[in-house]
């Protein structure tokens, strides 16, 4: 099986990360049922390490962040440029809500934060027919995000969708690089403490419905089953 490699671009709040662990420890519970097998490897761009050649990956898993793909930090044109060089290597590649936006902006997509304000709990994405990865007519999955792909690249087709959220997943012409906004790495336990987390930014009623949403079923290890097998089965 190819070593996913994991660049961990946001860190757990402490508060959390003794239950809920971190995200590259999200990420490998999400991915285990589908073959337990897997092997990891976790660069920790959020703690200042540097990024590998992509060349020399089999690979490559970005996760969510509290950063914008527009912020300044001096992490980020190094992470646009990495994943401008994966995408055009066609190594296999999945993006998750900041890496989700991260690469559309690399790539000449526009992203910046939604008049719509926050998304957060349990929110339904259509499936677009014929997408060749997800199967079914739509999916439910815990998202937490202000940010959003509003113009997604020339390269890349809308396979979900809601009317929060129009380009909630972008499959690009290459084949080999998937991006998706919701989080299907979280657990309905987690995604309820980003709701409380929310208190104060998001209108209280924005909270108490995105909590209330998160008792009705989610389809995370169906999106999670999809990534799995979009990292480990495509070679270029």
């Amino acid at each position: 099986m190819p070593r996913i490699t994991i660049i961990e671009t946001g860190l757990v709040g402490p508060q959390f990360r003794e239950r809920h662990g971190t995200y590259p420890q999200m990420f490998e519970r999400m991915i285990a049922p589908t073959d337990p097998s897997n092997a990891y490897g976790v660069v920790s761009v959020a703690n200042g390490e540097a990024l590998p050649d992509p060349a020399g990956l089999d690979a490559i898993l970005i996760t969510g962040s509290s950063a914008g793909a527009y912020d300044a930090f001096d992490w980020i044109a190094p992470l646009e440029d990495f994943v401008r060089k994966a995408h055009d290597q066609r190594i296999p590649m999945v993006d998750v809500c900041f890496g989700h936006q991260l690469i559309a902006q690399a790539l000449g997509g526009t992203v910046r934060k939604s008049e719509k304000g926050w998304g957060i709990g349990r929110h339904v994405y259509l499936i677009a027919p014929d997408n060749g990865l997800i199967d079914g007519e739509e999916i439910a999955v815990a998202c937490s995000h202000q940010d959003q792909v509003i113009t997604p690249p020339a390269s890349a087709r809308t396979i979900m969708s809601s009317d929060f959220t129009p380009h909630a997943g972008l499959l690009y012409a290459n084949g080999t690089t998937l991006s998706v906004q919701p989080h299907p790495e979280f657990t309905a336990d987690y995604a309820d403490a980003l709701c409380d987390l929310r208190r104060g930014r998001a209108p209280d009623a924005v909270v108490a419905i995105a909590k209330a949403s998160l008792a009705a079923p989610l389809d995370h290890a169906r999106l999670g089953g999809v990534i799995a097998r979009f990292l480990t089965d495509r070679r270029t």
